[in-house]
């Protein structure tokens, strides 16, 4: 009996062992043919992605679409992969670039859009917005004023933004990602934390961002 509980225990510890491979440990064995180690760095990018993303789109559809297309291109392009850098930094700057593509597309469509609105088009107000104390309500208010602070950010500090405050990466990688030195990286940011609590000092919370 004992036997068996010290052969069943190994076996627990060969499966945990399964789950201790690195990102670019299992993106090595990816390449090699391995399509669980896939289904892995799915499993562990997919929902940070597409938080990552949101915050450029501002669309939950459109940053589901974006990751699946950054996931597909991690199939398809897998032996592009080189050891040299951490997997992450390559994975976000896939899923980086995507967005960046997108939300040209998007400002192309706006454009043509505007330019075919007739003046019967031109009345329509925004709907306003009440101020709720309920705590949930609020919590929706603060987060929608924190994002439409962000979206007002120029596109290069949005970028290293995200990357620090929100997906809390270290300053080396967000360098590696969007490709500038470190100390143009760790400026980018102070500049934009600066601005979004200007937006945001009627909140209070601009200490926190």
């Amino acid at each position: 009996m004992n036997q068996q509980l010290q052969n069943l225990s190994m076996r627990h510890s060969a499966m945990d062992n399964e789950f201790r491979f690195s990102d670019e440990e299992l993106i090595l064995r990816f390449q090699k043919g391995d399509e669980q180690s896939y289904v892995e760095l799915v499993n562990r990018y997919r929902d940070r992605l597409i938080n990552y993303i949101y915050r450029f789109v501002n669309d939950i559809e459109s940053a589901e679409d974006i990751v699946q297309d950054a996931l597909v291109k991690l199939y398809t392009h897998k032996h592009y992969y080189k050891n040299i850098a951490k997997f992450s930094t390559w994975m976000y700057t896939i899923a980086g670039n995507l967005a960046k593509t997108e939300l040209r597309k998007k400002k192309t469509r706006k454009v043509t859009n505007l330019s075919q609105i007739g003046p019967e088009d031109k009345d329509y107000e925004l709907p306003s917005v009440e101020p709720d104390t309920d705590k949930i309500a609020q919590s929706e208010y603060v987060e929608k004023r924190i994002q439409k602070a962000i979206n007002k950010l120029p596109l290069h500090f949005k970028t290293v933004t995200i990357l620090r405050d929100i997906q809390e990466l270290s300053y080396e990688e967000i360098s590696k990602i969007v490709d500038v030195p470190l100390g143009t990286v760790k400026s980018r940011i102070n500049r934009a934390r600066l601005q979004l609590q200007k937006e945001l000092k009627d909140l209070k919370i601009g200490d926190s961002i």
